[in-house]
């Protein structure tokens, strides 16, 4: 029963599929950080430049 349990734990076969999912699960989380101040800075510049395009007044004579 020894000679069976050390055996399963130097076998190595899955090991490659475990590396590949927590490499990809690293990758998402780093997405998630750098996605997160990526999207309130982006709602808070389009909030600004939509406040400034409702106040032009529409008509050629308008515009500076």
């Amino acid at each position: 029963m020894k000679r069976h349990l050390f055996s399963f734990f130097r076998d190595s076969t899955g090991a490659v599929t475990v590396d590949w999912v927590v490499l990809t699960a690293a990758i998402i989380g780093l997405g998630f950080v750098v996605m997160v101040p990526i999207a309130f800075s982006t709602g808070n510049s389009a909030t600004s430049v939509g406040g400034a395009i409702v106040s032009i007044e529409p008509g050629y004579g308008n515009n500076p």
